[in-house]
C-alpha cells in the first residue's frame, strides 16, 4: 500500500468520525444545523435517528482505521470499508444532497483508486 493510499484512507475515517461527532452530538446544535441546514425543530424531531447515522459512521471509521492497521495485510478489510462509504455516498447524493457525493463518495473513490494503483 502507497503511504498517499494510507493518507487519503485514514482522511477518510477522520471525516466519518467528524460525521459521528455531529450527528452523535451536534445534530441540533449550532454546528450541526449549519452543517446540515436544519432547523431546530427538525433536528429535535429527528435527533433519534441522526445519532443511528452516526454511530453507523464510526463504524465505518472503526473498520478503516482497522485495516490501516493491519497495513498490507488490511488491504481486502480498506476495500470493503471504502465501498460502503461509497456505496452510502452514491445514495445520499442521489436521495438527500449531492454534496454528500463530493464529501463522501469522492474520497472513497479516491483511497479506492490510489489501493488499485499500489
Amino acid at each position: 500500500m502507497s503511504t498517499l493510499a494510507a493518507i487519503v484512507i485514514g482522511l477518510v475515517a477522520l471525516l466519518h468520525i467528524w460525521f459521528l461527532v455531529l450527528e452523535m452530538f451536534l445534530w441540533d446544535k449550532p454546528a450541526g444545523l449549519k452543517a446540515f441546514g436544519q432547523t431546530l425543530e427538525k433536528a429535535r424531531a429527528s435527533k433519534v435517528l441522526a445519532a443511528n447515522q452516526g454511530l453507523y459512521n464510526g463504524f465505518l471509521a472503526a473498520g478503516l482505521l482497522w485495516g490501516l492497521s493491519l497495513g498490507a495485510a488490511g488491504t481486502h478489510i480498506q476495500v470493503f470499508f471504502l465501498l460502503c462509504v461509497l456505496i452510502a455516498g452514491l445514495y445520499g447524493a442521489a436521495t438527500a444532497s449531492r454534496k454528500i457525493l463530493f464529501v463522501q463518495a469522492l474520497p472513497a473513490a479516491l483511497g479506492l483508486l490510489l489501493l488499485a494503483l499500489a
